[in-house]
């Protein structure tokens, strides 16, 4: 009779029959079992009246299966900190604008963020409060083209400091980037660029933005270089303190006083005009924490492991109360500027009361566990709020100088 060897460390299912089985049958038969097994896992516990037991396996074969069709993001979007998806490797984009560029163009586009260019919008959007509280405390009021002109110049240095920081950042964060999943492909954590060539490109950066900085007035130049101590220090704020996104927002509010020098308003001799910038900048400093909050949360894990301080970590069982609390501080704040401004009804209703059902929308919307869903109200909560902030000052500015300028027609008369 031949012997049939059996596996070390094997378990095999074996009648109770002592009648003996050719291979070939011995064989079919441990491959039906098998077969009922995989199908039905249940079946194991009834089988095992039948089965011969040895000891544990201490090989796992693996059983191939077909590849999953679930669809992968690319490398440069984000992805769920708390997937369990392996990590893809970098690919090269393959849409959008970093698509267009040449290869090795591409890894200083995405230091810049060019293809994410919400951070671009958060930190123009307050320049663009203070150019349109400004306009009308203008000697003389400021003419539609000067607050356009402005509004262009600010966009262009927005664009330009934004880059600078996120370079700044990433000097800073290169040896904890690769631990978070949304930031292990930037171009300095994967390597694509060396820190001596970003020191390099932020130098560069920071010429161009002094370069725009320079066609304001010169006491601009007095109120914006003092910003760039807080663009420094802000990735060491990460290290230090649970709110570091205070002192980010310190950074990208900065705007809400430039735009009072920009067109001619002296904040020193005019004392309204100081309490209306001096309020706009706190109401900024609170809105970027309200919204930088809630893009914290989408790294609220891989942060915990990586040593990263975050006001989400802090309150992440009290978010939405700490998001009400300073959307409440926002909107009294700006308020009061409007107030010290002279602003008209259009800003209190436009500005005022679209910024608190903006808010409030948002707040009772967002998903704080959905990494998707919290950018998806970061990138278009900046719109939201913003674009309604600006459609008060804004038509609170006309107003006003279209009542100046009939005043000035009558006056000549």
């Amino acid at each position: 009779m031949p012997r049939h060897l059996i596996l070390n460390g094997s378990r095999h299912l074996l009648p109770h029959s002592p009648v003996s089985r050719s291979p070939r049958s011995l064989s079919r038969h441990l491959h039906n079992v098998s077969r009922t097994i995989s199908c039905n896992p249940r079946s194991t516990a009834s089988a095992a009246t039948t089965a011969l037991s040895f000891p544990k396996p201490r090989r796992i074969i693996p059983i191939l299966q077909p590849p999953s069709t679930t669809h992968q993001r690319g490398a440069h979007t984000i992805d769920a900190p708390s997937s369990p998806a392996a990590i893809a490797p970098y690919s090269p984009p393959t849409t959008g604008i970093l698509a267009r560029l040449p290869a090795s163009w591409v890894p200083y586009a995405e230091l810049i963020r060019i293809d994410k260019p919400t951070g671009t919008y958060y930190l123009y959007f307050p320049c663009l409060f203070s150019t349109l509280m400004a306009a009308p405390l203008a000697t003389p009021l400021a003419t539609p083209l000067s607050v356009v002109s402005t509004a262009a110049l600010f966009f262009g240095g927005a664009l330009v400091m934004r880059g600078a920081g996120c370079t700044i950042n990433d000097l800073w964060d290169r040896n904890l980037d690769p631990h978070v999943r949304r930031t292990r492909h930037r171009p300095l954590a994967r390597g694509a660029i060396t820190p001596f060539k970003a020191v390099a490109y932020t130098g560069a950066q920071l010429l161009t933005g002094l370069g725009i900085l320079l066609q304001f007035p010169t006491s601009c130049l007095f109120y914006g270089i003092p910003s760039l101590l807080f663009v420094a220090s802000y990735p060491l704020a990460k290290r230090v303190t649970y709110y570091p996104q205070f002192v980010l927002g310190l950074t990208f509010s900065w705007g809400a006083i430039m735009g009072f020098p920009a067109l001619g308003v002296d904040l020193l001799s005019n004392s309204s005009a100081l309490s209306a910038a001096a309020l706009l900048y706190a109401s900024n400093v609170s809105w970027t924490v309200l919204y930088d909050m809630i893009y914290a949360h989408m790294d609220i894990k891989d942060d915990a492991k990586a040593g990263i301080k975050s006001i989400a970590l802090k309150h992440d069982a009290d978010t939405k109360k700490v998001l009400t609390g300073l959307a409440a501080v926002q909107i009294g704040l700006l308020g009061a500027a409007g107030m010290a401004a002279g602003a008209g009804p259009a800003f209190f209703v436009g500005s005022c009361g679209g910024a608190a059902l903006a808010l409030g929308w948002m707040i009772k919307r967002v998903n704080l566990k959905s990494v998707n869903d919290c950018w998806w109200w970061f990138v278009n909560g900046c719109w939201i709020t913003g674009g309604v902030i600006s459609l008060g000052l804004g038509v609170d500015y006309l107003l006003r100088y279209v009542e100046d300028d009939g005043t000035k027609t009558t006056n000549e008369d």
